[in-house]
């Protein structure tokens, strides 16, 4: 199991455009239609299935909200910021 970060280590290490909100951290990833963020969608799944960490997506149109934690350590792990990074450079 991964370790939890400190709130410190969190503020440090989040990616850009990503927020936290309690043992999350959460960023909208906007698009300019609802295909554009399926595709997002199935290339962060894709991502997620890699890492064997998977998050909370939701899909509307032209925006995918997604939410990391790591439950089984009870909150935001290296891993949640791992993948966050990893989803930036897919969107950015």
């Amino acid at each position: 199991m991964a370790d939890l970060l400190s709130d410190t280590e969190i503020s440090d290490q989040l990616p850009d455009e990503w927020s936290r909100d309690g043992d999350e951290i959460v960023r909208v990833f906007e698009f300019d239609g609802y295909l554009d963020a399926s595709g997002f969608l199935s290339a962060a799944a894709g991502l997620a299935e890699d890492a064997w960490h998977h998050p909370e997506m939701t899909i509307t149109w032209g925006e995918v909200e997604v939410r990391l934690t790591t439950h089984d350590a009870g909150g935001i792990t290296q891993n949640d910021i791992d993948l966050a990074e990893r989803l930036n450079g897919i969107h950015d």
